[in-house]
């Protein structure tokens, strides 16, 4: 990968890249209210499950689907897999993240200059759509190779759950960068080889995750959007 390629995954992968990251907790705030996360030690536990059995084994492959279709150009595998991730949502809250997301990136990339025309034509005709496919089809653009790709989406989510967890549980920052210490050695791994390929071993399985994040929905208090 080029130095300018590297640069601009560290671009996607910045807390301060305009998508609305940071109003969003992905269920980890029902799991706090709920008493299931109450310190590091359970913060710790939290995220890397999610990165193991739901984030790694579903949504990354999804991404590298996008981006192997994005990179073929085409486009109507790209609109079709963004359909299937989104009915893969397991509440409504869930569902409206990623769009959400997804708006708000497509809207970024269509400001910035240099952006390719096929990108955003093919994202503007779009409905809906989703984090993973702006995601996928903007590291295309900027020429990012797949397992970058993958290790920003993956280090920009995490990031963003131990920044939920220091204000919410709350957790202090010394306590945080340890988390992320632990967190950006499975990340790597789980970027390099720790994704199924096969569509039969992936897997969106987390009831927990379900639950909890219905019942964010009708939290009487809360911070975040999901």
């Amino acid at each position: 990968m080029t130095m300018l390629a590297r640069m601009r995954a560290f671009q996607m992968a910045s807390q301060a890249m305009p998508i609305g990251g940071y109003s969003h907790s992905h269920g980890l705030e029902a799991a706090i209210e709920s008493g299931f996360i109450r310190d590091e030690v359970s913060v710790q536990q939290w995220i890397m499950d999610m990165l193991s059995f739901s984030i790694a084994s579903y949504e990354v492959p999804a991404l590298v689907d996008m981006s192997a279709a994005w990179t073929a150009a085409r486009f109507d595998v790209v609109r079709r897999l963004n359909e299937e991730f989104l009915a893969s949502r397991e509440s409504a809250e869930l569902r409206s993240a990623t769009i959400q997301m997804g708006f708000s990136m497509r809207a970024l990339m269509a400001a910035l200059p240099d952006s390719p025309c096929a990108l955003i034509e093919t994202l503007q005709r779009m409905e809906e759509p989703s984090l993973p496919c702006v995601w996928s089809g903007t590291a295309t653009a900027w020429s990012i190779e797949p397992a970058d790709s993958i290790a920003a989406y993956l280090w920009s989510w995490a990031e963003n759950q131990v920044l939920v967890a220091m204000k919410t549980v709350p957790i202090g920052q010394s306590s945080g960068q340890r988390v992320l210490l632990n967190l950006g050695a499975l990340i790597a791994r789980l970027a390099e080889h720790g994704t199924p390929r096969d569509a039969d071993k992936r897997s969106n399985f987390a009831p927990g995750l379900a639950i909890l994040s219905s019942q964010h929905e009708t939290q009487y208090s809360r911070l975040f959007r999901s």
